[in-house]
């Protein structure tokens, strides 16, 4: 099923660009990448990927890096791993990459993005996927992952497909684990569980770890508190979140260490913040079902604040 995968773009190459597009190199895939800071670099080195089950490069021969989606051409899969910030430039990015079948399968964080990507290349071509997995760029073209996790994939229009199917067989033979779920705005809450508390609170705490936030009986509360906001505000959705993973979400975060969420490295790096798909669309959607998220809104406030 994975042939009909042949070649694959992958837009972005930040963290889960260089990691993910960088395991599909590796195991053969006919991987481009669409890349710009890094290009020069890229072409020259290649890439490094650190992970738990070691650490690889792939060669600048076995891919191809480029500045343009014109110099790429129409391929069988397009990865999005872009932070939703850039998602303005979709509309110019993704169209030179669509040939009749194209897949594009959506890595971004938070609610609404999926439908983003949906306005640009179509409902029917759509996949979100959503990478529970502790990967930081510490350089250009070095990815460094420290709990490689696994992916939950999901068609935008409802039910899995053949392609779902044949896309988990391409990233299970990459060596990333994979599974496919019937609900991809279910996953969607889920992740939020994680991502509204400790990337935000990272960012508002001045830019600190997930360690030091665990560290402080204050901001663990608030933690918990976030949690509730987003068990609550899914719940109204239909989405039930149970106690055990919520749970689970702060218990897996202990023995990460000085693990910097994403949102974090960009605020130090003085970055725009994914402010709206994370925090702001989350809270509209609570409001518009009347459920009370006092945490999460001035949680939305601050952050608006600290986003360049």
């Amino acid at each position: 099923m994975a042939s009909q995968f042949k070649t694959i773009a992958v837009v972005g190459a930040g963290a889960l660009g260089l990691y993910y597009g960088g395991r599909l190199a590796r195991a053969g895939n006919d991987v481009t990448f669409l890349a710009r800071s890094d290009r020069a670099l890229l072409r020259a080195q290649g890439l490094t990927v650190k992970a738990p089950d070691g650490e690889f490069m792939v060669l600048p021969d076995a891919i191809r890096v480029e500045a343009t989606p014109q110099e790429i051409g129409p391929v069988d899969l397009v990865i999005v791993t872009l932070k939703a910030t850039a998602n303005g430039e979709l509309v110019k990015l993704l169209p030179p990459l669509l040939h009749e079948r194209t897949v594009v399968m959506n890595f971004q964080n938070g609610l609404g993005v999926d439908e983003q990507v949906a306005a640009v290349v179509g409902v029917e071509r759509t996949i979100g996927g959503l990478c529970f997995v502790c990967v930081n760029r510490t350089a250009p073209g070095v990815a460094e992952c420290t709990m490689a996790g696994h992916i939950v994939a999901g068609e935008f229009a409802g039910a899995s497909q053949e392609r779902t199917r044949a896309l988990k067989e391409l990233f299970v033979k990459a060596g990333v684990k994979m599974s496919v779920s019937e609900n991809l705005l279910e996953v969607r809450w889920r992740k939020l569980v994680w991502n509204v508390p400790f990337n935000g609170l990272a960012v508002t705490g001045g830019g600190i770890t997930t360690d030091m936030i665990l560290q402080s009986a204050k901001m663990e509360a608030e933690v918990w508190a976030l949690m509730r906001e987003v068990q609550a505000a899914a719940a109204a959705y239909g989405v039930v979140i149970p106690e055990d993973f919520v749970v689970d979400q702060v218990e897996r975060t202990r023995p990460m260490g000085a693990y910097k969420p994403s949102t974090m490295i960009d605020f130090v790096a003085g970055k725009p913040l994914e402010v709206e798909p994370i925090w702001g669309e989350p809270l509209r959607r609570a409001k518009a079902k009347s459920v009370s998220t006092p945490r999460l809104k001035a949680l939305y406030a601050r952050l608006k604040e600290l986003s360049p």
